[in-house]
C-alpha cells in the first residue's frame, strides 16, 4: 500500500510571541487522493465556493460556517482520512539544556508527529507546507532525522518528503483547518473580546465530532483524531 501524508504547522517560529505551536498531518491512501479531492470540490460547489478558494482556519466566517462544518463532517465520515497533531507549549523550551538549535528541535517535533502517523512496512510519501525560504533545508532535515530514527536507511518506508504549496492540496488545507481550531482552543482566543463566534462554533463542532477537548492527549491507539500534548514540565523530556 502507498500512503500520502499532508502536514502543516502553526506558530512554529521561536520568537513569534505565541505560546503554543501545533503540528498536524492528515494521512490517506494514495489511491484515494483524487476521490477525496473530487468530494471536497463538490462540497465547495454546493456552497458556491470557488474551486481554487483555499480551505483555511483564518477564512472561517459566519457566511461560510455551514460550508466549513460540512468539511469537518466529511473528514469524520471518510474512513480513508486520519489526523494527528502535537501541541507544544513553547514557553517551556530550553534549547541550551539539550544542546540543540531551534531547527534541531523542530525536526524532533516532526518525528513525534509522524512516528504514529506513518504506516509501517508500507510506502509513505510526506508533503510539508512551504512556509519560508528555509523550506528546502527543513524538508531535508526532517527526512534525515525521521529515516534515522525509524532505521529506514534505504527509504523503504519514507519513500519521499517534499515541500508543497498548500494551494495545491485540499487535503493539506483540511489539516490547516484542524490545526487552526486546536491552536484557537489552546490559546483561548475564543475568550478574547471581539473573537469570532463563527470560529468558536466551528471549534465546538470539531470537539463534538471528535469527542475530545483539543487540549489533552488522546489514547495512543486513537487512529481517527489523535492528539499528543507535549508538556516538558510534566516529564515529556524530549528536548
Amino acid at each position: 500500500m502507498k500512503y500520502n501524508i499532508y502536514c502543516d504547522e502553526s506558530c512554529h517560529l521561536e520568537h513569534d510571541n505565541q505560546k503554543y505551536m501545533v503540528l498536524g498531518g492528515i494521512i490517506c491512501e494514495k489511491s484515494s487522493r483524487k476521490c477525496i479531492k473530487r468530494d471536497i470540490l463538490n462540497i465547495k460547489r454546493k456552497y458556491n465556493v470557488p474551486d481554487r478558494a483555499e480551505i483555511k482556519w483564518n477564512k472561517v466566517s459566519p457566511s461560510k460556517l455551514s460550508y466549513y462544518k460540512e468539511l469537518v463532517d466529511y473528514f469524520f465520515e471518510n474512513e480513508n482520512l486520519r489526523f494527528r497533531a502535537i501541541i507544544i507549549d513553547k514557553t517551556q523550551l530550553n534549547h541550551k539544556l539539550f544542546n540543540q538549535t531551534h531547527d534541531d528541535w523542530y525536526y524532533k517535533m516532526y518525528y513525534y508527529l509522524l512516528i504514529n502517523l506513518v504506516e509501517p512496512k508500507q510506502e509513505n510519501y510526506i508533503y510539508l507546507d512551504i512556509k519560508d525560504t528555509k523550506s528546502a533545508s527543513k524538508v531535508e532535515g526532517v527526512k534525515k532525522y525521521l529515516s534515522f530514527k525509524l532505521m529506514d536507511y534505504e527509504f523503504n518506508v519514507i519513500k519521499n518528503i517534499q515541500s508543497m504549496n498548500s494551494e495545491e492540496s485540499v487535503i493539506m488545507q483540511l489539516a490547516d483547518l484542524f490545526i487552526g481550531a486546536i491552536g484557537y482552543r489552546n490559546r483561548k482566543v475564543y475568550d478574547e473580546e471581539n473573537s469570532s463566534w463563527a470560529k468558536k462554533e466551528l471549534m465546538m463542532h470539531i470537539i463534538n465530532k471528535s469527542g475530545y477537548s483539543l487540549t489533552k492527549n488522546t489514547m495512543l491507539s486513537e487512529k481517527k483524531f489523535n492528539l499528543f500534548c507535549i508538556n516538558l514540565k510534566a516529564g515529556d523530556n524530549i528536548g
